[in-house]
């Protein structure tokens, strides 16, 4: 098929096809828990601000390119820094990847409409688009943190009750769902609708804060959030609800992620910490719809999406209401309790049998996989190097893996054979009671979280205006981060805080080189 052929088969201008934005998932899910106000005696104080000598670590080849091959080699200083392509990709892949961004940037409508490749919009939804969310490809935000071109919130809550039936039971022991949606909500609270129904009510945020005090004294300001679904539209939720935020992560290195062979993942597990460093990283093992088996969960904030092509496609369902062949209702998340969206008018392409067709997922899933990852900042820098230093010695590492290489990809060549620098190890870990939302997905308890990557953290705020972190945003910096892990990260955290306010800064300023 010719290139413009395609471009009108898929309603995408060629002015929108050769633009280069972007948007889509992943993240850097923080790590360090405060149980409220620390309070140190003036001698430990005074210990702890003893000078110590930090030598810095060595800068090792290629790590100025944390994509290998595949990272971007053009401006990282405005808000494109997310929206380009994969740096050795063939000029041939690259107008599919901008018919991609076409369709990712692409406003849905709802049925039925006159623009046929475009309807199909709910009846329930999050977001009209893709990039509505993943503005320029960034982190979303919380309420507070607002975008001007952005009039929703790039967060949600995910629902679930706890399985009661034997049937159910099954179902998540045997890795065949992750959660049991709530009966009535479904696994997903949607506050926008199409024309003449309701969305489902809206999401609260109550905020409570508390201060932390490092050992030299200095005082910082974290927040805890407490959230709540209000103004419910179809009855009560069940009691026993149980309540997640997310927000949207960036979206590079998606491709090189999925690229990393699954042993090399699984060979850094380590479930009964039989190493004894408190360090105990497990495998989120979930059902693939693409492959129809059990296989190494990688994306989403508990890692239960075993692709990218999953992922994308979970979120046409969950976040747009749009049917795929991997999720064929075109009612989205809605629920038998919510007749009038199971009848309502569909966008449903009578050769397809789906709203989103193969070839549309495709290239969104191309787009998605082959957002570059930028080079890094000033990595020679002696304060940098003095950081990295820090970061490995204190523990950090231990879950932020610095490098894996990629394997071999015959659809995407330009993405094998990568020594990468992603700093995530891709597996769970118990990040303690603070960060805790006591709702399980799949082999992923209430505490657990994957490790977000963190390449590209130090760029957050020039893509999106905020640096707002975690799964929830709840954290403002890199310092409120790293000071809410717990759990498995508690040691490290600890020992973060003891640092003179000198070194924070040096490993601070390390974890924003990234």
């Amino acid at each position: 098929m010719g290139f413009i052929t395609l471009l009108k088969k898929l309603n995408v201008s060629i002015m929108v096809a050769f633009a280069s934005f972007a948007g889509a998932t992943i993240f850097i899910c923080s790590h360090f828990l405060i149980h409220g106000e620390e309070f140190l005696t003036q001698k430990a104080i005074a210990a702890n601000q003893a000078k110590t000598e930090v030598v810095p670590a060595q800068f090792e080849a290629g790590e100025h390119l944390p994509g290998g091959k595949a990272t971007s080699r053009k401006s990282y200083k405005n808000k494109n820094a997310f929206s380009h392509s994969s740096g050795n990709m063939s000029f041939e892949r690259e107008l599919l990847f901008k018919v991609g961004n076409g369709l990712f940037r692409k406003l849905w409508v709802s049925s039925p409409s006159s623009t046929k490749s475009s309807d199909g919009l709910g009846p329930l939804f999050n977001a009209r688009s893709c990039q509505r969310c993943h503005l320029k490809d960034g982190r979303g935000h919380t309420p507070e943190a607002n975008w001007p071109e952005d009039t929703q919130v790039s967060m949600f809550l995910r629902l679930s009750i706890p399985p009661k039936t034997e049937a159910q039971k099954k179902l998540i022991e045997s890795g065949q769902a992750l959660v049991i949606p709530e009966p009535t909500y479904g696994g997903q609270f949607q506050d926008l609708s199409i024309q003449g129904h309701h969305g489902e009510g809206h999401m609260n945020i109550r905020y409570e804060y508390f201060n932390v005090t490092l050992a030299d004294g200095e005082i910082v300001q974290l927040r805890r959030p407490h959230y709540t679904a209000t103004d419910l539209k179809y009855g009560p939720m069940q009691k026993d609800v149980m309540i997640s935020p997310r927000i949207t992560p960036h979206m590079i290195g998606l491709g090189l992620l999925d690229a990393i062979p699954a042993q090399d993942i699984l060979n850094h597990q380590d479930i009964d910490d039989k190493d004894g460093d408190g360090i105990s990283g497990k495998a989120n093992m979930v059902w693939s719809p693409l492959k129809q088996k059990i296989m190494l969960g990688r994306f989403g904030w508990k890692a239960g999406s075993a692709s990218v092509k999953e992922q994308s496609a979970g979120a046409f369902s969950g976040d747009l209401g749009l049917s795929t062949s991997l999720h064929k209702s075109a009612a989205g998340d809605c629920t038998s309790k919510q007749v009038f969206c199971l009848n309502a008018p569909h966008g449903i392409d009578k050769r397809s049998g789906v709203e989103i067709t193969d070839e549309m997922l495709d290239l969104v899933t191309f787009y998605s996989s082959n957002l570059a990852v930028p080079r890094r900042r000033n990595p020679k820098s002696e304060t940098v190097l003095k950081g990295k230093t820090l970061f490995h010695s204190i523990g950090c590492a231990s879950c932020h893996r610095p490098k894996f290489k990629t394997g071999s990809l015959p659809k995407n060549k330009h993405l094998s054979g990568q020594v990468i620098w992603p700093y995530t190890d891709m597996l769970l870990h118990n990040m303690g009671e603070g960060l805790a939302d006591h709702r399980p997905e799949g082999k992923a308890d209430g505490f657990e979280w994957r490790t977000a990557p963190l390449w590209g953290v130090g760029l957050t705020k020039t893509v999106s205006g905020h640096e707002n972190l975690l799964h929830d945003g709840r954290a403002r910096s890199v310092l409120e981060a790293i000071l809410w892990h717990g759990g498995e990260a508690q040691k490290a955290r600890d020992t973060f805080t003891k640092l003179s306010k000198e070194e924070r800064q040096w490993l601070i300023e390390f974890v924003r080189s990234l």
